[in-house]
């Protein structure tokens, strides 16, 4: 008889008494930490290089269905070996359409806490939603709810340990996109709900992430006023903030870039449809690129914002839109000029994408090349970089919300159901692993594990589904 080792022992001799979890298979060790949307403050969506999953054995890779008290309508965060309930373990932590937040351990499936914002049952079911992801430390939550307001809690424990309002009539401004952590700042913006009744304006707000002191607020709309605004004392509504991404980070400098949907532009005041860097406080505007047909998309409801800004390198973005334009842009001169004004264009290319793009792009770095993936209602493409030119490299049918590349690999959740899985260098699909429907909802991928989360938060449900696979 072989000798079982001290954990096997002690795993049945705590089932022997009856206080044994959920059985933990063994954990692979390869990727770590994924803090938030888009895996960095860039909003890449560019992982880990190596997470334990390959083109070999990604297939083999067993779903567990997680009940969940609510639709994510968004993407998980993952935590390695943080202390939770006392146990050091692996952690995902999501949020979930109508502002409840919780955290699951990895391995087993198991809810660990739950947080939920005082007077959730006075919008819960109704058209007061929320499509935001968390944003960690490793310490604290930072997370979002249609309450208007920013939450911090214990990562810990799930304890409030502050919140703070991000605007004075949660009931039209909407906090739908995925919070962002910048020199001890937490970044959330703002955009109206789905028929964008007024009065509400886009903005960003800056809080500090230790006392949740509101540091600075630009508006997009009434510009000149620095703090949170009435939205009914503003002449003019809209230019949402609502892309996925949020607020983008730009490396080095901390600068920060949002675009906006419809609203009034003229280049002083009002700056709906455009492109904003703003200063990493959120303060000041420093630059922005406004297409020339600004007007025509805000007529239109052909928000520019229904997407962010893509960093493919240190000098260029790419930015989409409802248009179905992809165009190159200069951060060093946006609008051809470097500083915020009544100028229009300025782009350094504009492609066919061939159909509005509404979720986040993802930019790669392998083997001296620069890839662009972007994935809408019909399409999966992808786009390499030569010089200050995207040219096109491969087009597959196949929709998708926003696109990641882990491990090596480029994942594209489809909502109508499934998890592609690609070659990134020529799109060949390697598999797709089952999931059910869904809206926005995108893909995290490290230490052996992909978490995925279905549905569609304008269904307006109170339960939900989170799929973790994990290899056997």
């Amino acid at each position: 008889m072989r000798l079982a080792s001290a954990a096997a022992l002690l795993a049945l001799l705590a089932a022997a008494c009856g206080s044994a979890e959920p059985t933990r298979p063994a954990a692979v060790r390869a990727g770590g930490d994924w803090t938030r949307f888009g895996y960095d403050a860039a909003r890449r969506n560019a992982g880990p290089a190596s997470t334990g999953i390959t083109a070999e054995n990604v297939g083999s890779l067993r779903r567990r269905r997680v009940a969940i008290p609510g639709t994510a309508d968004s993407s998980p965060i993952y935590l390695r070996g943080v202390t939770v309930r006392g146990k050091r373990r692996d952690v995902f932590v999501l949020t979930t359409s109508y502002g409840r937040t919780l955290a699951i351990d990895a391995d087993t499936g198991a809810r660990l806490w739950l947080f939920t914002p005082r007077r959730y049952s006075s919008w819960a079911g109704s058209y007061r939603i929320t499509n935001s992801s968390p944003v960690s430390d490793r310490r604290f939550v930072w997370a979002g709810a249609p309450d208007g307001r920013i939450h911090k809690l214990s990562l810990a424990t799930g304890r409030e340990l502050w919140s703070r309002a991000i605007t004075l009539l949660p009931a039209r401004e909407k906090l739908g996109t995925a919070l962002n952590l910048s020199r001890g700042l937490v970044l959330a913006t703002t955009g109206g709900y789905i028929g964008d009744a007024p009065p509400y304006q886009g903005h960003v707000a800056a809080l500090n992430a230790r006392t949740g002191r509101l540091v600075r607020v630009w508006n997009a709309l009434c510009s000149d006023r620095h703090t949170l605004i009435r939205p009914s004392s503003c002449s003019e509504s809209g230019a949402a903030i609502w892309a996925r991404s949020g607020a983008v980070v730009v490396p080095g400098s901390g600068r920060l870039l949002v675009a906006t949907g419809d609203g009034k532009w003229d280049g002083r005041r009002h700056w709906g449809d455009s492109v904003l860097m703003l200063n990493p406080t959120a303060g000041r505007l420093i630059q922005n690129w406004t297409p020339t047909d600004q007007a025509q998309l805000d007529s239109g409801d052909v928000d520019l914002g229904s997407t962010a800004p893509a960093l493919v390198s240190g000098a260029l973005a790419a930015q989409s839109g409802k248009d179905a334009k992809l165009r190159l842009l200069s951060l060093a001169r946006l609008n051809g000029t470097q500083r915020a004004g009544s100028r229009r264009g300025g782009e350094l290319q504009t492609l066919a994408l061939g159909d509005g793009l509404f979720s986040a792009p993802a930019v790669w770095r392998s083997g001296g090349r620069t890839w662009l993936f972007t994935a809408t209602g019909s399409s999966t493409r992808a786009w390499t970089l030569n010089g200050d030119r995207l040219q096109p490299a491969w087009q597959k049918p196949s929709a998708g919300t926003s696109p990641i590349v882990a491990g090596g690999l480029l994942y594209v959740y489809d909502p109508g159901g499934g998890l592609r899985v690609r070659r990134p260098t020529d799109g060949a699909e390697i598999t797709t692993l089952p999931a059910g429907s869904g809206h926005w909802s995108s893909p995290i991928v490290t230490d052996g594990r992909i978490a995925l989360p279905e549905g569609d938060a304008n269904e307006h449900r109170r339960s939900g589904v989170l799929d973790i696979y994990r290899l056997p």
